[in-house]
């Protein structure tokens, strides 16, 4: 790591992970290189690797950054609200995914690359960052549903996250495959998909 102020080296960070996001936005994990991402920055491409050894680093320090937004935004919903019906928490969990559906096509990733491929320290900050809003959802489910089995429901809402992007989102070759299959597939919005889940854990009708 270079010598340099903590504001410096926070920002710098904050920069690689933002230009990593925007190539996302129109390009595959795959398609991603390192050297994209140094051709989005205001530094050279080799400076990139005085913060992120990998590109693998990169992107899962964009998904620590959208856990750490999303599980702000749960504490946030726990502190607004005294009491939430079934209908209201769906809905609001429904909506805050909703908002963070880069999120949930990193969560359609290969985890276990990402993870392999990065430094144990960064493998821990982004844990940090996942255990967070595992907390943040149990306040939740723990203020506004004290009969619920909080547990239960993480066990099955969170690996249940990791296959709501592509049931909502396809590109024209797989709409156009799940044609040709004939297969009777509808898709999907994000809000549907997990609207309905909650309900369901949370003992509410679909």
């Amino acid at each position: 790591m270079p010598k340099g102020s903590p504001e410096l080296t926070a920002s710098r960070k904050e920069e690689i992970v933002n230009a990593c996001e925007k190539l996302y936005q129109t390009m595959s994990f795959k398609e991603i290189t390192i050297k994209d991402i140094g051709a989005v920055t205001s530094f050279t491409r080799t400076s990139i690797y005085n913060y992120f050894q990998t590109k693998e680093e990169i992107f899962l320090a964009l998904m620590q950054r959208e856990y750490e937004l999303w599980a702000e935004e749960m504490n946030e919903l726990a502190k607004e609200n005294e009491t939430m019906t079934t209908e209201e928490f769906s809905s609001a969990l429904a909506h805050s995914l909703e908002k963070h559906e880069q999120l949930l096509k990193l969560l359609a990733m290969n985890h276990y690359d990402m993870e392999e491929n990065s430094r144990p320290e960064r493998l821990t900050e982004f844990k940090v960052a996942y255990g967070a809003s595992l907390d943040a959802v149990r306040v939740c489910v723990r203020k506004f549903f004290p009969a619920t089995d909080c547990e239960s429901f993480i066990f099955v809402f969170f690996p249940f996250l990791f296959g709501v992007y592509p049931y909502s989102v396809a590109t024209q070759k797989q709409l156009d495959a799940m044609r040709d299959a004939k297969m009777k597939f509808r898709m999907h919005s994000i809000y549907e998909i997990i609207y309905s889940c909650v309900m369901q854990l949370l003992g509410g009708t679909k």
